[in-house]
């Protein structure tokens, strides 16, 4: 099965990468439908569900900066990231053979040449090498922040995506938060089916995490 064709707003997230970003949805929905990386019903959400709900990270990564993604799975949310964020250098981190090979297939279809594939678990990553590390249904917020954390280097930025359960998982996390000097904010994005919670968690560079916990709420983004 193709893809359904792209959303009008693809253009302005995608920009000049926006033929990109549709060879990455026709493999998701052919070769990674295909392997059991993505399920069957998929593909008629494919943009809104999948491509531009990732790209939403991208108002939340400062530029040139270099972003890790966790458990990336099929590419997301960190290859939609990068296809709108191209001044990132992106690692796509996972441990599963058949993923990480068809991430690669994906890289070199693509020629993602600031794009790296490594098979490996979280803890396997070497410590403080990312300025960002951007997760995508991985694991509850307490469990994340042990796996993720390390990996950030002081001043950092982890983006978890999650659903309406996010302020939930903050409040269950907030001894580990206190713990890793760490704060965190739920953003709330988009409307309707497509709306999407994501848990930004700074680490603090003296320690000390600022006071409360937030949230907030806007119309779906995803932009350069």
């Amino acid at each position: 099965m193709t893809a359904e064709a792209p959303p009008a707003d693809a253009a302005r997230i995608f920009g000049d990468r926006l033929e990109l970003a549709c060879r990455y949805a026709d493999l998701l929905c052919t070769v990674g439908v295909d392997r059991g990386l993505i399920g069957p019903r998929e593909p008629v959400r494919i943009w809104r569900r999948h491509l531009l709900n990732s790209a939403q990270l991208a108002d939340f990564v400062p530029s040139g900066v270099r972003v890790v993604d966790v458990g990336a799975g099929a590419g997301l949310p960190g290859i939609p990231l990068l296809l709108a964020r191209p001044d990132l250098t992106m690692t796509l981190v996972e441990p599963m053979l058949r993923r990480t090979t068809f991430l690669i297939e994906v890289r070199d279809a693509l020629g993602l040449a600031e794009l790296q594939v490594v098979r490996a678990r979280a803890e396997e990553v070497g410590a403080a090498s990312a300025d960002v590390v951007v997760v995508r249904a991985v694991a509850p917020l307490p469990r994340l922040l042990a796996m993720t954390l390390p990996l950030l280097r002081s001043g950092g930025t982890l983006l978890a995506m999650k659903g309406s359960a996010a302020a939930r998982e903050v409040d269950e996390a907030s001894d580990a938060l206190v713990a890793a000097g760490a704060s965190a904010v739920v953003h709330v994005l988009g409307g309707g089916e497509e709306q999407t919670a994501v848990v930004e968690v700074r680490r603090h560079r003296d320690g000390i995490p600022s006071a409360g916990v937030g949230t907030t709420q806007r119309e779906s983004g995803g932009q350069r």
